[in-house]
């Protein structure tokens, strides 16, 4: 039996190797989140595009700047204004956070740092500023074209946009983005006890919680969930509906590959001429989860179970589904909680005193061994 590392290494081997290029849509910026870049995106200008000042203050010329100086204040300048009064020897200029440093000023003085007095007799010439103290040049200002020079890359070709990344898309004025194609990624529950979460159950059934968490994880990495139901304990409905979801860039199910005598999952897809990549892994809930590839598709059988249905998706499906998505998977790491622990027989999800943790604590431990949380 593998170690969930081993596995999930062997997950990401197999569908990198595929080499399916990734088709490719168009999206604007606003229904861009969560899409995986097809095409990197270039700045289009320097930034900042001018000598930016980042403290609200004055701007003036280090060299006039020590305790107790008194400079001239010839008027002010905030952001969006285009800046018309130099500063000379002796004088300064009001700034705000963002405005750009005027013509002759390479520093600010933190409004802080000051103490403006109006001169009644020379207030055609302006107020009065004393500095408590020097500053240097450069001081409190972003020079032109530090944070980013023109045309180069600011979002590489397979990143995820996240909140951030649309900000700098944003920022150099992408509108419409070259995006991969999402994977559709087909969910078969199986077993003659399940039905449709909708429907009351009867005394001895349970209701299909898997088909919509399985769709929720798959939404979440902004992929397409195909539904094709639940088969039966029916080694001909199975097989239909394996063969179905084949036509689907991956296929999950769940249920059906413990070691009972209905559990029909490995058989059918030995049938279907599928190569079993591991069909079990030292982690507790999800010990007996298959990974195999069927006629070029990717094909993920997770256990039954609710809690092991999570977490061996976000541990082993959702780096093929970020692979699919042109994406690199992201990383895995445990974290230290009380979902963990270790022992004989391989990584245990949860001690023995948490048995009974509802589903939503078994989701927030998916996301910890995922790297989410």
């Amino acid at each position: 039996m593998i170690s969930y590392l081993e596995a999930r290494e062997k997950v990401i081997a197999r569908v990198h190797a595929m080499g399916r290029a990734a088709e490719t849509d168009t999206v604007p910026l606003r229904e861009a989140a969560g899409r995986v870049l097809a095409r990197e995106i270039v700045s289009d200008r320097e930034y900042p595009p001018f000598d930016r000042s980042i403290r609200d203050g004055y701007a003036v010329r280090a060299a006039d700047t020590r305790l107790g100086a008194r400079l001239r204040c010839l008027g002010e300048i905030k952001a969006g204004d285009a800046p018309s009064i130099p500063v000379v020897a002796g004088t300064c200029v009001q700034i705000m956070t963002g405005a750009p440093l005027p013509e002759g000023a390479d520093a600010v003085v933190m409004v802080e740092h000051t103490t403006r007095q109006e001169d009644r007799q020379t207030a055609l010439q302006g107020d009065t500023v004393q500095l408590d103290r020097a500053v240097k040049s450069g001081q409190h200002v972003v020079r032109r074209g530090t944070e980013q020079a023109a045309g180069l890359t600011v979002l590489a070709a397979g990143t995820r946009m996240g909140f951030a990344e649309i900000a700098a898309a944003a920022q150099v004025g992408a509108v419409i983005l070259a995006v991969t194609r999402k994977p559709r990624v087909a969910i078969l529950t199986t077993g003659d006890e399940v039905v449709d979460f909708a429907e009351p159950p009867g005394p001895f059934q349970i209701r299909n919680s898997n088909s919509v968490s399985l769709a929720a994880q798959v939404s979440l990495l902004v992929a397409e969930s195909v539904i094709l139901g639940n088969a039966k304990d029916s080694l001909d409905e199975l097989r239909a509906k394996i063969s179905t979801g084949l036509a689907a860039d991956m296929l999950i199910l769940s249920g059906g590959v413990s070691m009972g005598k209905y559990d029909l999952v490995e058989p059918v897809l030995r049938e279907l001429g599928a190569e079993l990549v591991f069909d079990a892994v030292a982690i507790r809930p999800g010990k007996p989860v298959v990974f195999a590839m069927c006629k070029g598709t990717p094909v993920f059988g997770l256990p039954g179970n609710p809690v092991s249905t999570m977490v061996t998706f976000e541990l082993f499906v959702r780096p093929a589904i970020d692979l699919l998505s042109g994406t690199p998977p992201v990383a895995v790491y445990r974290r230290h909680s009380n979902y963990a622990a270790f022992g004989e027989g391989g990584t245990h999800a949860f001690s023995s005193s948490t048995a009974d943790m509802e589903f939503q604590d078994a989701a927030r431990f998916a996301d910890c061994v995922a790297g989410v949380g």
